[in-house]
């Protein structure tokens, strides 16, 4: 199975988003919002960091 770049970025960003959601927060709801909030911000840093390298490639 071959994973492109972006498709790893998801995977790696959804399992540590639950990983944090469960060592952070005390109750389920919280949990949840937690990583939700960590997969978005993961998310969107990895889009603004490539559009960042694209605009300063050679």
């Amino acid at each position: 199975m071959t994973l492109s770049h972006f498709s790893a970025v998801l995977l790696f960003s959804l399992f540590t988003s639950i990983v944090f959601g469960i060592t952070q927060r005390a109750e389920p709801k919280k949990m949840i919002r937690f990583a939700a909030l960590c997969f978005a911000m993961f998310i969107v840093g990895t889009v603004a960091a490539s559009w960042a390298m694209w605009l300063i490639k050679p």
